[in-house]
């Protein structure tokens, strides 16, 4: 049986983004967010804006469901140079082991000095004190190596107090309540708007050997409070959202807000000064920015 090989041009910054549209619409196996070739320790190539996609069947309706995935995200606040410009190549490939070839580009990610993301099919040995996530990258939104998702993790470590009970709201893969219960968190509940993403979660929980709770649900239902809350969600969700985190935050407790755009940055400090919350730090990872903030 063969496959197809889709080959689509983004802003590399949405790597994250148009992953999980694939994952989520087709019969998607694997993706591949760039291939590099090195000489003398130097990368001489990247494909890097362009995002490879392993289809196991012919994706039905491609251009109808980009469009709709595309208006979506443009209706939230996303512009056309945000986006790229999604031109496709689809080629039909002969069957081969074409998901060997898949993990061959992966490798573990070294978020911090501490924090380590290991795919599950990699064996690892943890450096003393150092804890390690497993996980299989592109299963769901937050695979660990996006940059909204590092900065969380950053702030997790700096930040959330030991024995604290952290939420995390569009947990995605769950990767940041299982890396707060790493770091010595009591509890870590997460919750998702998208039903696809939860058993996911509570599968890289099990592969992860920690408790979590994951949930179908949103931030503007919750009545328990939380010492620290996780967020990485897009810009102009936060801002919309902002009063219903604030809810959920004990008093002194902080939040780290992600998935945010550098340019992007004034419509979430706008959200924060009206909910009268105050900014600790503001973290930096290429185009992304997260803030630290605290009631």
């Amino acid at each position: 049986m063969n496959y197809f090989e889709l080959k689509i041009s983004i802003n590399p910054d949405m790597e994250d983004i148009m992953s999980d549209i694939f994952f989520s619409n087709f019969d998607c196996e694997g993706v591949i967010l760039a291939e590099e070739a090195y000489k003398d320790l130097e990368m001489t190539s990247t494909t890097r804006g362009t995002l490879k996609v392993f289809l196991t069947s012919f994706p039905q309706n491609l251009n109808e469901i980009l469009h709709t995935e595309r208006e979506l995200l443009k209706e939230r606040g996303f512009s056309d140079k945000d986006l790229g410009s999604w031109e496709i190549e689809l080629d039909e490939k002969e069957n081969q082991d074409w998901s060997k070839k898949w993990k061959e580009k992966w490798d573990i990610t070294h978020v911090t000095d501490r924090i380590a993301v290991v795919p599950s099919w990699l064996n690892y040995t943890p450096k003393e004190n150092e804890i390690t996530i497993t996980l299989d990258p592109g299963c769901a939104f937050g695979t660990g190596t996006h940059q909204t998702t590092q900065l969380c993790m950053k702030a997790l470590e700096k930040y959330m107090p030991q024995g604290a009970s952290v939420a995390d709201i569009g947990t995605g893969s769950g990767i940041l309540a299982i890396c707060a219960i790493k770091l010595g968190a009591s509890s870590a509940y997460g919750c998702d708007n998208d039903p696809t993403v939860i058993d996911v979660c509570k599968e890289n929980a099990e592969k992860n050997h920690v408790v979590c709770t994951f949930e179908l649900n949103t931030a503007d239902k919750l009545t328990q409070k939380y010492d620290f809350v996780c967020a990485n969600i897009l810009h102009n969700v936060l801002a919309e959202i902002m009063g219903d985190l604030k809810n959920i935050m004990k008093p002194n407790a902080k939040m780290v807000l992600s998935g945010i755009l550098d340019e992007k940055k004034d419509i979430v400090y706008e959200a924060i000064k009206r909910e009268h919350l105050k900014v600790i730090e503001t973290l930096h990872q290429d185009q992304w920015i997260a803030i630290v903030v605290q009631n």
